[in-house]
């Protein structure tokens, strides 16, 4: 069975979540990877080194400048005719190309998967995470999308992959880059991190919210999210390639990948304690949490980031 994943990159950095997606491929067997862009010579040259990719599919065109699954998903398409499967990691830019290349395909997509059971059988959370679902496809071709902190990062050193160059395509007419405005951080991105502290409105202002969580975040080299009063108030900034502006900062969409099974943890500071938050979470929030601490935030977040 071949695999075909696509490597997210951006200026020239191949992201964590892909090394997630290169580990779910290759429980289904041979794994290839394809390099979609401009000038991502570097980038393909770096994606045969990561171990377990055995060929490198390169489009290099001006219209895949950046990235848009327009124009991407055909090149998929069409590649996914000597492909079983195609993997993606569940990012935004995943979740936005693999229903395009399943609607090509005219196949089910399966999202969010975290186990690989056999080459036709998956499990996805289901119910906000409440449940785990076991699924069967009997597609021909599979579409998946793959948590990023459900698999093991695949090392980004020790493979030796050939490479190929494909047909770029064409452009689709469909849609074109206008702009981005994006905040630079050194931070790991939400979809990747293991450990996330996250805020809500209660810290009153954004200068409070980063004054105190951004220190702890540094500490424990975590992600931060907000919940969503908190990205409408403007504490926290989202990323533009969230259709929603404030679906990439959420805790109720991250902290479900953030699972204290899988060696993750999810810090929750100064919530609201709303409903949906906690249906988010899977319950209550101290009937999942390993260890609860209740007092005032802006006492016990410094004494916290002191202490660690």
């Amino acid at each position: 069975m071949k695999t075909l994943v696509y490597v997210e990159h951006e200026g020239g950095q191949i992201k964590d979540a892909t090394l997630a997606a290169v580990t779910a491929a290759s429980k289904l067997g041979e794994v290839h990877a394809l390099v979609a862009g401009s000038n991502v010579g570097a980038v393909a040259e770096a994606a045969t080194r990561i171990a377990g990719v055995g060929k490198v599919h390169v489009a290099d065109g001006a219209h895949l400048d950046h990235g848009l699954a327009e124009n991407v998903a055909p090149v998929v398409a069409k590649l996914m005719e000597t492909h079983d499967a195609f993997v993606t990691p569940a990012t935004t830019t995943g979740k936005n190309l693999a229903p395009r290349v399943a609607a090509l395909l005219d196949v089910m997509q399966i999202s969010e998967v975290l186990s690989v059971e056999d080459e036709n059988t998956f499990t996805r959370p289901i119910y906000a995470g409440n449940a785990i679902a076991t699924v069967r496809s009997k597609d021909a071709k599979k579409v998946l999308t793959v948590r990023g902190t459900a698999f093991e990062k695949a090392a980004r050193e020790g493979g030796s992959g050939s490479v190929e160059n494909v047909d770029a395509g064409s452009d689709s007419g469909s849609s074109s880059f206008v702009g981005v405005e994006e905040s630079k951080s050194d931070r790991p991105e939400l979809t990747s991190a293991k450990i996330i502290v996250s805020g809500g409105r209660a810290f009153g202002s954004s200068e409070q919210f980063h004054a105190l969580l951004d220190p702890l975040a540094d500490k424990l080299g975590a992600g931060v999210g907000a919940s969503r009063a908190a990205v409408d108030a403007g504490y926290a900034r989202t990323t533009i390639r969230s259709a929603r502006p404030a679906r990439s900062s959420l805790p109720r969409s991250t902290s479900r990948s953030a699972s204290p099974a899988r060696s993750s943890t999810s810090r929750h500071e100064g919530f609201e304690g709303h409903r949906r938050h906690q249906q988010g979470r899977g319950s209550p929030i101290f009937q999942v949490a390993d260890i609860g601490l209740v007092g005032d935030l802006f006492k016990i977040v410094p004494e916290l980031t002191e202490k660690l």
